[in-house]
């Protein structure tokens, strides 16, 4: 009997944790409706607002050219890509391949559902200024893959400031972005992402 009742517990627990963490994302999602949300990132957190499958409805964004884009995959680690145009992403596969692919095609294989666009803290998508040339030249040439040395966030930090270095994690893209544009990262969801369909 003791087994069950500490199911419940935990259930119970991960259920009012969900629930903190909701409310203190709507409280942030007011400050910045209200233009009080912080600019900075902090020394600790580069990432203001994670992208989250489980904290749905607050406000999506439109991808402009040269956003920077991620999902899920496995519910764990995030995949990135850049946006190119209309129902087209960049991405570096797992195969070392990079390729222009659409919603569903960035999507496939990973258990997400949802892309998140990375914002400042006014819903703008963060762009710089050469990142869709130097992602357009890149499409169709390989390289060596490497799930911590040379992994799909090395080719969004390439494009963007045409660097190649090791970037290990989504964190630590996360902590090179804030450095790059001066201000905390917010992953806001992609407005109209289509359903989901295996290909």
């Amino acid at each position: 009997m003791p087994l069950p009742l500490l199911w419940l517990g935990s259930a119970a627990m991960g259920a009012l944790l969900l629930a903190d963490e909701r409310e203190q994302r709507r409280q942030l999602e007011r400050d910045r409706l209200l233009g009080k949300a912080p600019r900075q990132a902090s020394a600790k957190q580069a990432m203001v607002a994670a992208p989250s499958q489980w904290q749905k409805g607050f406000k999506q964004v439109t991808p402009e050219p040269g956003s920077i884009v991620c999902c899920y995959v496995f519910g764990v680690i995030e995949h990135t890509g850049i946006w190119l145009a209309d129902d087209c992403l960049i991405e570096l596969h797992g195969s070392g391949l990079i390729r222009a692919v659409s919603v569903k095609r960035f999507l496939a294989g990973r258990t997400g559902s949802q892309i998140y666009i990375a914002c400042n803290h006014q819903h703008q998508p963060l762009i710089a200024t050469d990142i869709v040339n130097r992602a357009k030249q890149a499409i169709y040439q390989y390289r060596e893959y490497d799930l911590f040395d040379n992994n799909c966030h090395r080719f969004v930090w390439s494009c963007l400031c045409g660097e190649e270095i090791a970037i290990k994690s989504f964190n630590d893209l996360n902590q090179k972005l804030a450095g790059y544009f001066k201000q905390g990262i917010y992953w806001d969801e992609m407005r109209g992402v289509p359903e989901r369909t295996t290909i």
